[in-house]
C-alpha cells in the first residue's frame, strides 16, 4: 500500500471544538494521518473564527488561511450551549475516540467538555486540553496568544542582535509547537485507553511549551545561574563558526558543529591555515575569538555568491541559503520532495488551491491533500 491508500490513522474518530492555529494545527497532523476529525462549530458565531481571517478569502465562511488548518477535516455545525445541541455533541461523543479543544483553560469546565463530564457517555473518550496557561492555576481564565508566550518565556530575549531590541520568531512557532504536542497527547491518550479502557484528560499549554524550548539553556541557568545572552547573526552559544555570513550577493548559514566539518570547510574555501590558526585551532578558541573568526569567515564567502558557495560546501558541511518565504518556496529543492501540493475548492482561483504538502510520509508517500470543510457540510 502507498501513503495513497493507506493511512495508519483511518478509523479513529476526533471531535474538536477548535479556533485559529494551534488546536487546528495539531488536529490537521492526526488528519493528514487517516483520523476522522469533526469540527464542531456554532453557526451563530460563524463557525471558527479563522473562517473570517482575511485578507485572502474564498466566498462566504471561508479563507486561505482557515484551509491553512483545517483541511482533510470534516465539519458538524451544533450551538452546543442549547440542549438540543449538547444532545447532539453528546451523541457524536458515544462513537468517538477523543474531543480535543484550544478554548481558554476555564472554559472546558463550564462547557462540560472534561473526561469526568463525557465518561458517563464514553469510558474510553480522551479530553485534551490546549490552553494559554493551563487549566489548574491562577492563569487558567487569562486569555493567551503565542507571541505573549515568546515574550515572556524568554525566547524573544534570545532572539535577535545584541543591541537590538527583543525579536519574536517570523511566524507562530508556539502555536505550532503546542499543536504538535496537542497531537502526540490525543494519540497517548488514545493508545491508553484502548490498553485499559478508560481514557484520561490531557493537558498542553502554550506558555508551558514556550518555556519548555528554553532546553539547554534552561538547564544551564538552573544548574549553573549561567543566562545565555544574544549573539550576532543568531550565532550558537558555544559552538563556532555557527550562524550567519555574509556572501557577494546575500546570506549564507554555516554551521561547523564537529572540528571535522571545520577542517573540512578551511580546506573547501581554500584556507587550511584557518584550521591550525592559535585563534581557532579548538572550538573554545573559535568561540573565544568570535569576532575575529566571523571578520575572516566574511573576508573569504564575500568573494563569490551564495549559489557559488553552496556548490562547493553542500553536501560536505552543514550550510544552508538564507532565503525569503517565497524563495523558499519556489526552489528546486522543495519541488524535488513535493512539499506543496493542490487541491481542489470551487472557490479557489482555476478550481485549485496550492498548499503545504503534509509533513509526512507514509510508505514513502505523502498523503493526498483535501480542502477544508464547508460550515456544517457534514452536519
Amino acid at each position: 500500500m502507498t501513503g495513497e491508500t493507506y493511512r495508519p490513522l483511518s478509523g479513529i474518530r476526533i471531535l474538536s471544538v477548535e479556533q485559529y492555529g494551534a488546536g487546528p494545527y495539531g488536529t490537521m497532523l492526526l488528519a493528514d494521518l487517516g483520523a476522522d476529525v469533526i469540527k464542531i462549530e456554532a453557526p451563530s458565531m460563524g463557525g471558527d473564527v479563522s473562517r473570517a481571517t482575511g485578507p485572502y478569502f474564498l466566498g462566504e465562511g471561508d479563507s486561505q488561511f482557515f484551509q491553512t488548518f483545517s483541511r482533510g477535516k470534516s465539519s458538524v455545525a451544533l450551538e452546543m450551549k442549547t440542549p438540543e445541541g449538547r444532545a447532539q455533541f453528546e451523541g457524536l461523543v458515544a462513537g468517538a475516540d477523543a474531543v480535543a479543544n484550544n478554548l481558554r483553560g476555564d472554559q472546558p469546565g463550564k462547557m462540560k467538555l472534561t473526561h469526568d463530564d463525557l465518561k458517563a457517555i464514553n469510558p474510553k473518550i480522551v479530553c485534551a486540553h490546549l490552553s494559554a496557561y493551563g487549566r489548574d492555576n491562577e492563569r487558567a481564565a487569562w486569555p493567551g496568544y503565542d507571541y505573549l508566550m515568546q515574550a515572556e518565556a524568554g525566547l524573544m530575549a534570545l532572539s535577535g542582535e545584541p543591541d537590538g531590541p527583543p525579536v519574536r520568531c517570523g511566524l507562530s512557532i508556539i502555536d505550532f509547537h503546542t499543536g504538535s504536542q496537542l497531537a502526540v497527547a490525543i494519540l497517548a491518550g488514545i493508545l491508553g485507553a484502548q490498553r485499559t479502557g478508560n481514557g484520561c484528560d490531557m493537558d498542553v499549554a502554550l506558555f508551558d511549551t514556550a518555556l519548555h524550548q528554553l532546553s539547554y539553556p534552561a538547564t544551564w541557568y538552573l544548574n549553573e545561574g549561567v543566562e545565555v545572552g544574544r549573539l550576532p547573526r543568531g550565532a550558537h552559544p558555544s559552538i563556532a563558526p555557527s550562524q550567519a555570513f555574509r556572501t557577494a550577493d546575500g546570506w549564507l548559514m554555516v554551521m561547523c558543529q564537529t572540528p571535522r566539518f571545520w577542517e573540512a570547510f578551511c580546506d573547501l574555501v581554500g584556507r587550511p591555515d584557518l584550521a591550525t590558526d592559535p585563534l581557532f585551532a579548538t572550538i573554545p578558541a573559535r568561540r573565544e575569538n568570535l569576532a575575529a573568526l566571523s571578520s575572516a569567515i566574511d573576508a573569504i564567502l564575500a568573494t563569490q555568491t551564495s549559489a557559488h558557495w553552496l556548490a562547493v560546501l553542500g553536501g560536505k558541511v552543514p550550510v544552508a541559503p538564507v532565503l525569503s518565504a517565497g524563495a523558499a518556496l519556489d526552489s528546486a529543492h522543495v519541488a524535488s520532495i513535493a512539499m506543496t501540493d493542490e487541491v481542489a475548492h470551487p472557490d479557489a482561483r482555476d478550481g485549485r488551491l496550492r498548499m503545504l504538502a503534509s509533513p509526512f510520509k507514509v510508505n514513502g508517500q505523502r498523503p493526498a491533500g483535501r480542502r477544508a470543510p464547508k460550515l456544517g457540510e457534514h452536519s
